[in-house]
């Protein structure tokens, strides 16, 4: 996606996929200020490790604890830190400079692909991982009034439990209905996964929405189920969109063409229209 949205801007960039080791993590980001990269994406299980491999970390960073977009900035000769934009040749000081773009692309994709506000709802969520966790705190923070966890290690969702402020959480299935059932969690990836939850102990019927942050394959058993059930639903596409283009702003200092890369995302994952 982000390649026809380079060409859309008049960027003269190219966006590239790297396989990196995690034990070579820090030595590959090295190299790429090393080289006068614009920025890296970085995907599982990097977004943690690079915490401490960046010289600087944004708020969102901080807050969320991961890393998924640097960007590299240039040393001004009155001490401001800038992207590589702000300069005609390649500065000679130079910081990684560390964000997370994912809990805001969590927010924005429900708001956009299934009318949902969180302010004062009810959420289900399924899985207290890394994606969870953002997930819990971002909704916290956006006022949502209840929280649901559940892990297929308890004690993990005991412990993602005690994070969120000012919001009701609870360890366990909801006995009444709930706005949003959230999937965080990577079954549905693979032919033959199980349901991410238990449908003896909750129903789908029971929940106004639903939202699996996998996107490949474009209806997972879960968002079937959802829908059968009589729910709005949505997969993870927007989110991987939205945090994409939010990455893109942050490097450039532009306005991400979101329908470009809308389009390539879904021809790329989903193939050519019909």
């Amino acid at each position: 996606m982000h390649n026809p949205a380079i060409t859309a801007l008049g960027l003269n960039w190219r966006y590239l996929a790297f396989e990196v080791h995690p034990d070579n993590l820090r030595s590959a980001i090295a190299g790429a200020k090393a080289m006068n990269f614009v920025g890296l994406n970085l995907t599982v299980p990097h977004k943690l490790l690079a915490l401490d491999m960046v010289d600087a970390l944004d708020d969102s960073a901080k807050m969320w604890g991961a890393v998924n977009t640097v960007r590299f900035e240039g040393k001004t000769p009155d001490g401001q830190w800038l992207p590589f934009d702000a300069f005609s040749e390649p500065p000679k000081d130079v910081r990684a400079h560390g964000f997370n773009t994912d809990a805001d692309a969590i927010i924005r994709a429900l708001r956009e692909d299934l009318n949902f506000e969180p302010r004062g709802k009810s959420v289900l969520l399924l899985g207290a991982g890394g994606a969870g966790r953002v997930a819990a705190l971002k909704l916290a923070q956006e006022g949502i009034g209840e929280l649901y966890l559940i892990n297929r290690t308890s004690s993990k969702a005991e412990q993602l439990a005690a994070e969120p402020k000012g919001v009701r959480v609870h360890v366990g299935y909801p006995k009444n209905e709930v706005d949003l059932v959230l999937n965080a969690t990577s079954l549905g990836l693979k032919p033959g996964d199980p349901l991410p939850f238990d449908p003896e102990s909750f129903s789908l019927s029971r929940a106004e929405a639903a939202y699996d942050m996998i996107y490949r394959p474009a209806e997972t058993p879960f968002l079937r189920a959802a829908s059968e059930a009589g729910c709005r639903t949505a997969n993870g596409l927007g989110m991987l969109l939205y945090q994409g283009a939010k990455a893109l702003e942050l490097w450039s200092g532009k306005t991400a063409p979101i329908t470009i890369m809308r389009e390539a995302l879904m021809q790329n994952i989903y193939g050519p229209s019909t």
